[in-house]
């Protein structure tokens, strides 16, 4: 193959380190002595489309090393999935338009499996067409899922996150359990795969440690068994915490919280495994058992939190007496707490005498470095980073996307204008791209 450009692109949801992937494409791509350049696509295969190309030959070893250690997606990232080439052939087409202007001999795309289906897609048309076109599936994802990879790029950052969340809400309920939360459900990622879930088990040490019960994808869900092992766990440790992966199926193969409706990707959008199985154990809590003297915990999903049910029995909430009024709580709804008697009073350096006012500071005022520190002028805030420095945007040298329209004879500019077909607005550049244009 001839000397020629290596183009890279980023496609899904980034990941912690990415970008630490993209730093060494950049950095193998320089020593060899076939590449000329190296070309970075802005938010994925839909940067190649429209030709928003960037030139990242120009970072210096100072940025490449900071680019290794930088969060998010430097050059931008898509979930768009392009169709077969008989269906959509006039983007394939266009594809190659642009790589044969820039004279792009290998194309990089730093995703997952979907981003590793689009690769092999283009790399078929191309071998098709005659272009002489190295296309590589760069491996990305958290769910480590991907063939021919054992611990991929992003599972490990995602492991050790949920591990000290559980740990972290364990210690919580641990903490509460005699007068709050005893069961406790969290949701976490992975649709086929169970490597997230199972990372969640790095948090405990022993059976009686947190998470308790960890439910799969891979194995069907059996409700009975379920139930019975966490009443079980509650009356052996005192709570339980239950960690579900979002894709958890019935023995059917259907998924607990399938909505009926698709992502970008085409795949089942889920609504939520972890509310389903913490509204099971509600309803089993009612009327028996163990569960039934407690307060469970809702399912917990990012941004989104349920109430608790009342306790049967429970004073002034369907049990006898006088109702009390309830007092508003942030997060979990909870009982009012117990009287306590009054405790001395805390403010300052030191506690008050029950009865007495606290201390008031010298009639000379505060030391004289204390106060000369409280009134020192604080530095500004840093700005933030640019994204994208050093990077140069490149000129456009393929045709025009309309000429494109004469030549496929496609009438609908959807067809033509793949980005604008994802926007709701009229076709224009956003603020954050049009410098790069």
């Amino acid at each position: 193959m001839p000397k020629g450009t290596l183009l890279y692109a980023q496609s899904g949801g980034v990941t912690a380190v990415i970008n630490a992937s993209a730093a060494a494409v950049i950095a193998a791509a320089r020593r060899s002595r076939r590449v000329a350049r190296v070309y970075g696509a802005a938010d994925g295969i839909l940067g190649v489309l429209e030709e928003s190309l960037l030139d990242a030959s120009a970072l210096g070893p100072a940025e490449l090393r900071a680019l290794a250690w930088t969060p998010g997606g430097v050059f931008g990232s898509c979930r768009f999935k392009l169709g077969e080439p008989e269906r959509d052939g006039a983007r394939y087409e266009r594809l190659l338009e642009v790589l044969a202007a820039h004279e792009v001999r290998w194309f990089l795309y730093n995703g997952g499996n979907d981003s590793a289906d689009t690769a092999l897609k283009i790399a078929r048309f191309a071998a098709g067409r005659g272009y002489p076109l190295a296309c590589v599936a760069v491996p990305k994802t958290v769910d480590n899922d991907l063939e021919g990879t054992d611990c991929c790029p992003g599972f490990g950052s995602v492991a050790k996150y949920v591990a000290t969340s559980v740990r972290e809400a364990a210690l919580d309920v641990a903490a509460m359990a005699a007068t709050s939360t005893r069961v406790f459900v969290i949701e976490v990622m992975g649709r086929h795969a169970g490597w997230i879930a199972a990372a969640a088990g790095l948090a405990g040490e022993g059976r009686d440690q947190a998470p308790h019960l960890i439910l799969f994808p891979e194995r069907p869900f059996a409700e009975g068994p379920f139930l019975a092992a966490v009443e079980d766990t509650v009356r052996r440790v005192g709570h339980c915490v239950v960690v579900v992966a979002e894709g958890l199926r019935d023995a059917s193969g259907r998924f607990l919280a399938e909505t009926g409706l698709k992502d970008a990707f085409g795949h089942a959008q889920l609504g939520g495994a972890g509310q389903v199985i913490a509204e099971l154990v509600r309803q089993q809590a009612r009327p028996q058992g163990a569960l039934g003297a407690a307060r469970l915990s809702p399912a917990l999903r990012p941004a989104s939190r349920l109430g608790h049910r009342p306790r049967p029995g429970a004073r002034g909430r369907g049990g006898g007496g006088a109702p009390r009024p309830r007092r508003p709580q942030r997060g979990h709804a909870r009982d009012p707490a117990p009287e306590r008697p009054s405790l001395p009073l805390v403010r300052g350096g030191g506690a008050a005498r029950a009865g007495r006012e606290p201390r008031a500071p010298p009639a000379g005022g505060l030391p004289a470095t204390r106060r000369l520190r409280d009134q020192r002028p604080r530095p500004p805030l840093p700005r933030p980073p640019d994204r994208r420095r050093g990077l140069s945007p490149l000129p456009r040298r393929a045709s025009r996307l309309p000429s494109l329209r004469a030549a496929t004879g496609a009438a609908a500019p959807a067809a033509l204008l793949p980005a604008r077909r994802l926007m709701r607005s009229p076709p224009s550049p956003s603020p954050r791209r049009g410098r790069f244009r």
